[in-house]
């Protein structure tokens, strides 16, 4: 019997190699696959590359976690194929947002992590499993999935707005977001 390696564990393990190379490879891999400003070094595989690239252990460490956590149950829910198209759809959403805020902002820095497909998962996990427990780590409180979700994207807007946080894409998160949103909508708008 044949046994399938599940999707987000394919992705958990391109992701650790990828920043395995980047490790190696240091300055010449974050200016051909982070994600660069239009004009600035943009290409187009960057839209995708990015997320396969991460700062530093601990920030690597948090999004294959967060990937692991919401990412099973979802894959298990949906399907190989549209667990796929949902992450992705929210790396490359993530993405979009980033290159519009840099272009809006005037910024020239590279954006690296998976946090963007990650978010779109969380995004989902509250839309399909709102009523579940999710437990805080700081404080230890339980909230119900579709709470954490919206207090999380409202933190996440608030610090993006007010660039209290420097050094994370709080809008490529909630670019993220809205693509998991978009997608779900139209599987949801298709099935009737």
């Amino acid at each position: 019997m044949r046994t399938t390696l599940p999707i987000v564990w394919v992705i958990i393990i391109a992701t650790i190699a990828g920043f395995m190379l980047e490790s190696g490879a240091g300055e010449s891999a974050l200016s051909a696959f982070a994600l660069w400003p239009i004009g600035a070094g943009f290409m187009p595989w960057q839209l995708v590359t990015y997320a396969f690239l991460h700062a530093s252990i601990t920030h690597i460490a948090f999004n294959m976690y967060g990937l692991w956590m919401f990412g099973r149950e979802l894959e298990n829910l949906m399907g190989r194929r549209a667990f796929l198209n949902l992450y992705f759809a929210s790396v490359i959403s993530a993405a979009l947002m980033q290159l519009m805020v840099t272009n809006a902002t005037g910024g020239v820095y590279p954006t690296i992590g998976a946090s963007g497909g990650v978010f779109g998962l969380l995004l989902a996990y509250g839309m399909f499993f709102p009523s579940r427990v999710l437990m805080l780590i700081f404080p230890p409180i339980a909230l119900p999935a579709w709470l954490f979700v919206t207090l999380y994207a409202g933190l996440e807007l608030t610090l993006g707005v007010t660039g209290s946080q420097t050094g994370v894409a709080h809008f490529a998160h909630l670019g993220g977001m809205a693509g998991a949103y978009i997608v779900i909508h139209l599987w949801r708008e298709r099935r009737r």
